[in-house]
């Protein structure tokens, strides 16, 4: 155990030496370094190498060299490493968490949740790539002469960009199943949140991933991020709509794919059968669960005329309540925003809805007692549109409390916005709750539950509407994204035109009659 100067007990693992050895694989060929820190005392951790437009190109060049050997593996092969990357990655769950929690802050129930998303991930996709990356053969134009069969190619290089709030689920989970389809990866996580995302690779080519197939590069996005996009033959991006808008832009003009999880302003719809000491519970976590960094929590709660009072007085004591704190075990209930900029990003939004009318019914406040990037859990009633916390994503522990007269009054509110990423309905009647859901322009709706069943379903596609986001990952599109498609197809005998002597108008009547017959037997 290390003890910081400010008291803190940081866990055994996070040494000096193996924090240099995660980073040493990072190229940085002009000798540029970020200071990497540990959030909840902002002493510098370790340094890490900044990548330049060269290093970027070679790790590219090594990655694509690579990914020609890996594509022509056996398929189940493939598979093999990450059957045993998923007991590695249970297995290390601990130092995976430390990892994150020093790097990002949050407290330790969000970093060891965190670790399990990738094992989930990996987990699903060993029951179902060997399905969805088989050959299919369907039918040609002309039945028993013609064949087309559908074969599933990988794309070549994908570009990964990871976020800060979540480092090890996106810039593993994400890359998993693009490997499995046979591709290689270039990630570039966030400065602030990049050894636990390189000790997730580290792990990977322990289980056999082969050297070289999963490259890292880092530096800040606008010097790195425009390479990574132009060398890539398809981009997995998660962070905000501003940015995503930029990466889908220069995308486009590269003709590539690309997958973007973007913003949100997620409301939670509390209907009047609900049960309140479920649904407040819920809107403790959906509000500060991962201290308010989660693309999914809740920023908007609407309430009943009729429990609204109810409601606000057992949620703000909850709020108050909350164990906030610096510790690497399992005690506090929320930990730090990532980095001091971010926090006065959060402080301004609560300082603007103040100005314009706002009341502040709980914290509101940084709490520089406890670290450089605490800030207090924090309700808020009377915000309007005209507020930067009414309309922006605050991406903090920050939540407003709204009343809606009828369930139609409800909905009309709750799609009042530009995003469309996540939603909660909460009440009695599950059938009621779950036709109001279906009335929501959000790409995951989650009834009497704030995100995790939405999430955690491996198996459904979990994507963003409007300015949330495009594509999706998780689901069969979570991996057949990371493929193109080729069309085999085979003319048994050459009967695609008029035979000899044959006429062109007699073809055509052979042709047309032939159409009539086939719909008739249901060939086609």
């Amino acid at each position: 155990m290390t003890v910081t100067p400010l008291g803190l007990t940081r866990p055994a693992s996070v040494t000096g030496e193996f924090l240099r050895q995660l980073v040493a694989r990072v190229p940085g060929s002009a000798g540029t370094t970020w200071p990497l820190t540990e959030v909840y005392t902002g002493e510098t951790l370790v340094e890490l190498p900044q990548s330049t437009p060269s290093d970027i190109e070679e790790a590219f060049a090594t990655a694509r060299a690579a990914q020609r050997k890996w594509a022509a593996t056996p398929l189940k092969r493939r598979l093999a490493v990450f059957k045993r990357a998923h007991a590695l990655f249970v297995d290390r769950a601990r130092t995976t968490a430390d990892l994150i929690q020093v790097e990002s802050g949050k407290n330790r129930r969000m970093a060891i949740e965190e670790t399990c998303d990738p094992a989930m991930v990996m987990s699903h996709y060993l029951k179902r790539a060997a399905k969805l990356l088989a050959p299919v053969r369907r039918g040609g134009p002309v039945p028993l002469l013609t064949t087309s069969t559908e074969i599933r190619q990988p794309k070549g290089v994908v570009g990964i960009i990871a976020p800060w709030n979540f480092p090890f689920a996106t810039g593993i989970s994400d890359a998993v199943p693009a490997l499995m389809a046979g591709n290689a990866v270039v990630l570039k996580p966030d400065n602030k949140t990049a050894l636990s995302p390189l000790h997730g690779i580290r792990m990977l080519e322990e289980a056999g991933l082969p050297d070289g197939l999963f490259q890292v590069v880092c530096g800040e996005g606008p010097d790195v991020g425009p390479t990574l996009i132009d060398h890539a033959d398809y981009v997995m991006f998660t962070g905000s709509t501003a940015t995503g808008k930029v990466i889908g832009e220069r995308a486009g003009r590269n003709l590539i794919g690309c997958c973007l999880e973007l913003g949100g302003k997620n409301p939670m719809i509390v209907l009047p059968d609900a049960n309140l000491g479920e649904a407040v519970q819920g809107a403790v976590f959906g509000a500060f669960g991962n201290t308010g960094q989660i693309c999914m929590h809740v920023e908007r709660i609407y309430l009943p005329e009729s429990r609204y009072d109810e409601f606000k007085a057992a949620f703000v004591a909850k709020a108050a309540a909350l164990d906030v704190r610096a510790a690497y075990d399992f005690g506090p209930d929320m930990g730090s925003l990532v980095s001091v900029d971010h926090m006065r990003r959060v402080k301004e939004h609560v300082d603007d809805a103040v100005a314009k009318g706002a009341t502040v019914l709980c914290g509101g406040k940084p709490r520089p007692d406890l670290g450089p990037a605490f800030f207090e859990p924090t309700i808020l009633e009377g915000v309007t549109k005209d507020m930067l916390c009414g309309v922006t994503e605050t991406f903090g522990p920050v939540v407003a409390l709204h009343r809606y007269g009828t369930v139609d009054e409800a909905v009309a509110l709750a799609n009042d916005t530009d995003y469309g990423l996540n939603a909660s309905v909460w009440g009695g009647d599950v059938g009621a709750a779950c036709a109001v859901a279906a009335r929501l322009e959000s790409g995951n709706v989650n009834v009497n539950d704030i995100l995790a069943t939405a999430f955690a379903a491996k198996g459904t596609p979990s994507g963003g509407v409007k300015n949330s986001g495009v594509g999706a990952r998780h689901g069969d599109q979570g991996l057949l994204k990371y493929t193109d498609v080729q069309n085999l197809a085979v003319l048994k005998k050459q009967v695609m035109g008029p035979r000899p002597g044959q006429s062109y108008e007699k073809y055509v009547d052979g042709m047309l009659s032939g159409l009539k017959l086939m719909r008739k037997l249901r060939v086609r």
